[in-house]
């Protein structure tokens, strides 16, 4: 008699999915900005960008911050 093994599903890290989501809203507000600096609205272009830079500081904080793992010696 074989023993069969089933694999499971491979889960994505939430973090790791929080992190491509974050990266993705980016980019599409960088394609945005594109779009509207290229039909001439540079104010709303650089919205746009301001809102991306946000989106990738964001996936930059996602998962264990460094100084939580570190305990102080007292």
């Amino acid at each position: 008699m074989t023993s069969t093994f089933v694999r499971s599903p491979s889960k994505i890290n939430p973090s790791q999915g929080k992190r491509e989501a974050y990266l993705k809203a980016a980019l599409n507000f960088f394609d945005a900005a594109s779009a509207q600096a290229e039909a001439g609205d540079l104010q709303a272009a650089g919205s746009l960008i301001l809102k991306a830079l946000d989106q990738e500081r964001r996936a930059g904080g996602v998962g264990p911050q460094v100084l939580q793992l570190i305990k102080p010696r007292t």
